[in-house]
C-alpha cells in the first residue's frame, strides 16, 4: 500500500507546525517546523528543516537540514536581540512587538515547481526560485533564481542552466506538475526512461 495519500501529509514525529497548509501527497520529515507556509502537491523535505513564510510549489524537493524563508532580526535598531520583539518573555507588563512579527511574516519565500533544493541550504526572505531549479547543498541564496538554473556557493551564483532557455520554456508550458495522480502514473514509464526532450517531443 502507497505510504502518501491525498487527504492528509505524511508528518513524522517532533515537528513543529503552525499556521500550514498543505496539499496531497505532502510529506515533512523529522524535527521540521513549518509556519507560515504553504506547501504544494507532492513536495517533501527531508529531516530538521526550517520553512517559514513560504509558498512551497509542487513536487519540490527540500534536503535535510535546510533552512528556508531565514528570518532576519532588526539592524537599524539600538539592538539586534530578542528583548526588543519577544519582550513578553523578559517582562511581565508588556507584549510582544506585534508589528514585527507582521513584518516579518509579509516577506513571503516562493519556490517553483519540480525544484531541488540541497542539504542545509538557505534562502532568504522575499527570494523567488524559478521553476525547475537547482540550489546546491550549502548555498545561501539572496537573490532570485531563475527557472531551471542550477545556483551554488555563498553567496549563491549561477553554476549552469539545468535545460536549455528553449527546453525550459517549453517544459514550463507543458506544465505537467498540473497533471493528476492517474496521468502521472500512466506517464511514469517515460518521466522514468525519457529526457526532457524527449519527453516533450511526446506530450507536448
Amino acid at each position: 500500500m502507497a505510504r502518501l495519500r491525498s487527504d492528509q501529509p505524511f508528518i513524522h514525529p517532533d515537528c513543529a507546525i503552525t499556521n500550514a497548509t498543505f496539499g496531497e501527497y505532502v510529506e515533512i520529515g523529522a524535527g521540521t517546523r513549518v509556519a507560515n507556509a504553504v506547501i504544494g502537491d507532492y513536495s517533501y523535505c527531508d529531516r530538521t528543516c526550517d520553512i517559514a513564510n513560504a509558498e512551497i510549489g509542487k513536487f519540490a524537493n527540500i534536503a535535510s537540514f535546510t533552512r528556508i524563508g531565514a528570518t532576519d532580526h532588526p539592524m537599524e535598531k539600538a539592538s539586534l536581540h530578542h528583548f526588543l520583539y519577544r519582550s513578553a518573555d523578559y517582562w511581565d507588563d508588556v507584549e510582544v512587538d506585534a508589528t514585527w512579527f507582521e513584518h516579518r511574516a509579509s516577506r513571503i519565500t516562493r519556490i517553483g515547481h519540480d525544484t531541488w533544493i540541497g542539504h542545509a541550504a538557505i534562502i532568504k526572505p522575499e527570494i523567488t526560485i524559478g521553476h525547475g531549479a537547482v540550489v546546491a547543498a550549502s548555498a545561501v541564496v539572496t537573490k532570485d533564481v531563475a527557472p531551471y538554473t542550477i545556483v551554488g556557493g555563498v553567496t549563491a551564483d549561477p553554476i549552469r542552466r539545468r535545460y536549455s532557455e528553449d527546453v525550459a520554456e517549453r517544459m514550463m508550458a507543458l506544465a505537467w506538475w498540473d497533471w493528476d495522480n492517474a496521468r502521472l502514473r500512466l506517464a511514469l514509464p517515460d518521466f522514468r526512461a525519457l529526457k526532457a526532450e524527449a519527453f516533450l517531443e511526446k506530450y507536448e
